[in-house]
Formats: structure tokens, C-alpha cells, sequence
């Protein structure tokens, strides 16, 4: 009676999970065909982790995702890298999975042909590409529950981690204009009404590169202090700019503020792939997140 009951119960499961068009497998990370894992060929720093492959399609978008689990350790953090060209980032992720356990999340955009290792997932079936870090939106759920269901199951707080080109977009900026122009808004140099830059008064290592910072998402009414573990990052010397946030832009900093979860973001300057490269960014962030997870998990 009870193994039929199991075998009933595991179908129900299976086509619950069909209909909403996911796929899971086991993976061996040594042989996935993939950039990132390429990278990371030695069996010893996949000893104790369990890899799989999520796939599902959601509205106009078929998605791949890595989920890399420590089983003996499922309460550290949930580790997100949601741009597939940003190396540093996983590499990043993948040294504090070993170090502190929980889970990590990682879009692959290379579930659309010959677009392994870039920003946005082209595989739509219309439209334009998307990018992963702006597709938390509660009308396609699927997406943001396959990323953040290990934080109802006690993986936590949520880490994001990127690399960004260097320098920001001086004509949006209302500081610091005179500098070389740059892209985006990612720089303690660049201010606007969302973005609230706080400098390192030190600037030692890693903050003396302005693109090197933690980001921290507040209410817009509420002070920037209020914002998961903003308090404790200033008074630690981060670079730290504080995201002051009315209604959500899709991001993951927005859906975690305005749901209430623990989150926050290391952001450093891309500086390509070769290994030198690689290993100074990847050391940024790496040591960013081991002054930050004693600060905000105990705060």
C-alpha cells in the first residue's frame, strides 16, 4: 500500500512539474559543456556539491538555470549570478558556496544557440532579448520562484553578485560629470535621485576601484539605514550606495525589498578573462562577501 501510495504521490509531482514546464536533472559538473564550468575542471572543488539543470519556459522565454546545493550545509547563503558574461561573478560564487555552504542560482544564456556566456537570454520566441535581472515581475512567477524558492527552505541572506564595464554614464549622472564617460550607474562616483552613493572613507583595498561597492535597496520613504544591513556595511567602510526604491524596476534588489527578504548586492569592475583578470575580480567580491556575511547575518 504505501509504495503505491510513494509511486501515486511521485506522479502527481512529475505532472504538477510538467505542466508548469520544468525540467530538472542531476548533472556531472566536470562534463557540462559550458564556460563557466570549463573553468573549473579539479574534482576537488566540486567534492561535496550537488549540481542540476533547471529548465522551463515562462511566457515568451525559455530558461536555463545551474542550481549548485552544499546538502550538508543548506542554510548559507543564496548565492544569485544572474548574467551569464559576468565570470568573476561565479567564480566569485562558487569559492563562497565552498566556504559557506547554502545554495547557488546562475542563469545560463546558453540555452539559445551560440549565445553561451552573454548578458541577456535571447531564447525568446518573439520580442526582444531579456535580461534575467530585470525579469522578477509577479505576472511571470515561475522565473523568480525557480531563483529564490531555496530562500523559503532557509538559504539566506540572498547575495547577488556582478561585474559591470568601468566607469558610469556621466550624461545621467548629477555628480562627478568631468569624468571619463562610462556605462550604466554602477560607480560610488555616479549620483541621482535613486542612486545614493556613500564612498569608503579609507578607499583601502577593495575599495579603492569606485566600481567596486555594495549596493543596498531601501523603501522610498523610509532612511537609507533601513535598507537590509546598510548600517552595519557603512560603519564597516564599504564602498555602499543606497537604491532608493518607489515601485519595483524588476530587478531582484526591488523584489527583495519590497517582499521583505534579507538581500544584498557586490558589484566590481569587469576586467576580462584572462586569468589574472579573472582571479583580481573574482578577489574583489570574494572580499567583500567575507567582511559582509559576519556584519548582516548577525546584525
Amino acid at each position: 500500500m504505501f509504495p503505491r501510495l510513494a509511486l501515486a504521490l511521485l506522479a502527481i509531482g512529475i505532472c504538477t512539474s510538467a505542466a508548469r514546464g520544468q525540467v530538472t536533472a542531476p548533472v556531472d559538473p566536470l562534463t557540462v559543456a559550458d564556460d563557466d564550468f570549463a573553468r573549473h575542471r579539479d574534482p576537488a572543488e566540486w567534492r561535496g556539491l550537488r549540481v542540476t539543470r533547471m529548465e522551463f519556459t515562462e511566457e515568451r522565454a525559455a530558461w536555463r538555470l545551474w542550481r549548485i546545493a552544499d546538502p550538508a550545509r543548506p542554510r548559507g547563503p543564496l548565492w544569485f549570478v544572474p548574467h551569464d558574461d559576468e565570470n568573476a561573478a561565479f567564480d566569485a560564487a562558487l569559492a563562497g558556496l565552498r566556504k559557506y555552504g547554502g545554495v547557488l542560482i546562475a542563469v545560463d544564456s546558453g540555452i539559445a544557440p551560440e549565445s553561451d556566456g552573454r548578458r541577456r537570454n535571447a531564447a525568446v520566441t518573439r520580442g526582444r532579448t531579456i535580461d534575467p535581472n530585470r525579469n522578477f515581475d509577479g505576472a511571470i512567477p515561475l522565473f523568480a520562484e525557480s531563483v529564490l524558492g531555496e530562500y523559503r527552505r532557509g538559504a539566506r541572506p540572498i547575495v547577488a553578485l556582478h561585474t559591470n564595464s568601468p566607469g558610469f554614464d556621466t550624461a545621467r549622472s548629477r555628480c562627478n560629470r568631468d569624468d571619463p564617460p562610462g556605462e550604466g550607474r554602477i560607480s560610488i562616483r555616479y549620483c541621482d535621485p535613486v542612486m545614493q552613493p556613500v564612498p569608503s572613507p579609507a578607499a583601502l583595498w577593495p575599495f579603492d576601484d569606485p566600481d567596486t561597492l555594495a549596493i543596498v535597496a531601501h523603501r522610498h520613504a523610509a532612511a537609507r539605514w533601513s535598507g537590509y544591513c546598510g548600517k552595519a556595511l557603512e560603519q564597516a567602510g564599504f564602498n555602499l550606495v543606497f537604491e532608493r526604491v518607489l515601485t519595483s524596476d524588476g530587478s531582484l534588489s526591488n523584489h527583495a525589498l519590497l517582499r521583505g527578504l534579507d538581500y544584498v548586492n557586490f558589484e566590481t569592475r569587469d576586467l576580462g578573462l584572462d586569468p589574472a583578470g579573472l582571479a583580481e575580480a573574482s578577489g574583489r567580491l570574494t572580499a567583500m562577501i567575507d567582511r559582509a556575511l559576519p556584519l548582516c547575518q548577525h546584525r
